[in-house]
């Protein structure tokens, strides 16, 4: 069910008034079976598989408590069997049986070749995964109680606002909130409600808005070149900004509404002065992920400088892998891998940008990388960074068909002024996401109530009739 679709109106317009009425004892019932519902809206049958999960993870946390110290460990190595073995089949079964089968070709002697699975990875796998993991590892550590209802713990694995694209929780945050009694405040329903209206219009006005061009250029990148390619890998970093931070902004909007609190996943990324800077405000759930359950336990920066750098390249390979089954996925992470190391480098002779330049030369970094995210392989992600820099031939294929009134029918795959439309989004973006990093919000809410709904009635406005709906997913379900 998709949050900017007419069915999930209907469902919150439900669910968050039912919670309100029933008493507090009941309200953890009506969550689970909300989120079973919501989650079974597209395909039904994978319920089962999420709750294969939950059960091995809610009976590994059960016995790590209750069997002695040199025990501890199996029942943690069964949970993690277990969410990784499911992880690995539905996601990357099929991707190692191509590479098997590529390697066979170079043998004449096998003839056979293993065959796909005709399998659909179950929308938001890897996230709930990770926050599984997270509990059973905080039990193991003694950071965590095991919860002994298996319907809260459930709840924790399910909860419907960030079930299928996160913010991914630790326990410790989420568990002790599921046994509090929520009461109706009219401040968390006010800046939920404007939580909600913002993710609306990053996703509906801006990302789906932005996805036409991105989608004309590199679904067709050859017939494309130079200016084209880089105005669509600029669009594709504003697209993806605005679809991932826009549902993390409508998730954490409804769970406010309904007194939950939610962690924050993105701190204004293109705003970072070095790509270090960036990875601390991007995606921050699944990146202080990676630090506390792989990065430090694997030695962090403590042991020397190849230890170091062996870790970096680990940590980011491994999160370019968990956004998919595609070397183009791993070479992203290998490419950001090899910035924070060349960052490593230059920090040593102290030389240091003007704050402009150096949030600039980030945000085009982080965008050449991109590519690499949207391509749909390797060789295309090749051929399109090397178009960027073909600028003397990119000016004339900005546009295709030429139309009546002497003006190019279509630019990037949009009629004219819907192009100038999506070229004025991108400053949009940055007046808007500059607006808000500089705390200036806090000045907005002083001003006199006409004129803070004025500007509201503008939002609800611009994403009825500038935003685009249709049924577009948001890109991070994928994974």
């Amino acid at each position: 069910m998709l949050f900017n679709s007419f069915a999930f109106l209907v469902f919150a317009l439900i669910i968050v008034p039912l919670f309100f009425l029933l008493s507090h004892k009941h309200r953890w019932k009506l969550l689970l079976v909300s989120s079973c519902l919501f989650y079974m809206y597209l395909i039904p049958i994978y319920i089962l598989v999420l709750f294969a999960v939950i059960s091995i993870d809610y009976f590994a946390a059960i016995q790590i408590e209750k069997v002695q110290e040199k025990h501890k460990k199996k029942y943690l190595l069964l949970s993690l069997f277990g969410n990784l073995g499911i992880l690995f089949f539905f996601k990357y079964f099929n991707f190692f049986i191509d590479n098997i089968n590529h390697l066979s070709t170079a043998l004449p002697f096998i003839k056979s070749r293993l065959q796909h699975l005709d399998i659909i990875l179950p929308i938001g796998l890897s996230f709930h995964t990770f926050q599984a993991i997270s509990y059973v590892v905080e039990v193991y550590k003694g950071n965590q109680k095991p919860e002994r209802n298996y319907g809260i713990y459930a709840l924790y694995v399910m909860f419907f606002p960030q079930l299928v694209a996160g913010p991914i929780e630790r326990p410790q945050n989420m568990l002790h909130q599921f046994h509090e009694e929520k009461k109706f405040s009219f401040d968390n329903f006010f800046s939920g409600l404007r939580l909600i209206l913002w993710g609306l219009f990053l996703k509906s006005v801006i990302a789906d808005r932005l996805a036409i061009p991105v989608d004309a250029v590199y679904n067709s990148y050859s017939q494309w070149q130079g200016l084209a390619v880089l105005l669509a890998t600029i669009f594709f970093a504003i697209q993806i900004y605005c679809d991932f931070a826009g549902y993390s902004y409508i998730a954490i909007g409804i769970a406010r509404i309904m007194g939950f609190s939610l962690m924050k996943n993105f701190n204004h990324p293109y705003f970072s002065k070095n790509i270090e800077i960036f990875w601390k405000r991007w995606h921050i759930s699944l990146s202080s992920w990676f630090r506390d359950y792989v990065y430090i336990p694997i030695g962090g920066n403590r042991a020397g400088k190849i230890v170091y750098i062996r870790n970096i390249l680990i940590v980011f390979i491994l999160s370019g892998f968990w956004h998919g089954a595609n070397y183009t996925f791993i070479a992203w992470g290998l490419y950001h891998a090899l910035l924070i190391l060349l960052l490593l480098f230059i920090s040593k002779y102290k030389f240091k940008l003007p704050n402009f330049l150096s949030i600039l030369v980030t945000f085009l970094l982080v965008c050449i990388g991109w590519i690499f995210f949207r391509a749909e392989n390797i060789h295309i992600a090749k051929n399109m960074i090397v178009e960027i820099f073909h600028f003397s031939k990119g000016y004339s294929r900005l546009y295709t068909n030429n139309d009546i009134h002497g003006l190019p029918g279509t630019f990037l795959g949009l009629p004219f002024f819907n192009f100038i439309y999506s070229l004025c989004l991108i400053p949009l973006f940055f007046y808007l996401e500059n607006y808000i990093s500089s705390k200036k919000t806090n000045h907005f809410y002083k001003y006199p109530t006409y004129f803070k709904w004025s500007i509201y009635y503008l939002a609800v406005l611009s994403i009825i009739f500038l935003g685009v709906f249709d049924t577009r997913q948001f890109i991070y379900f994928q994974f």
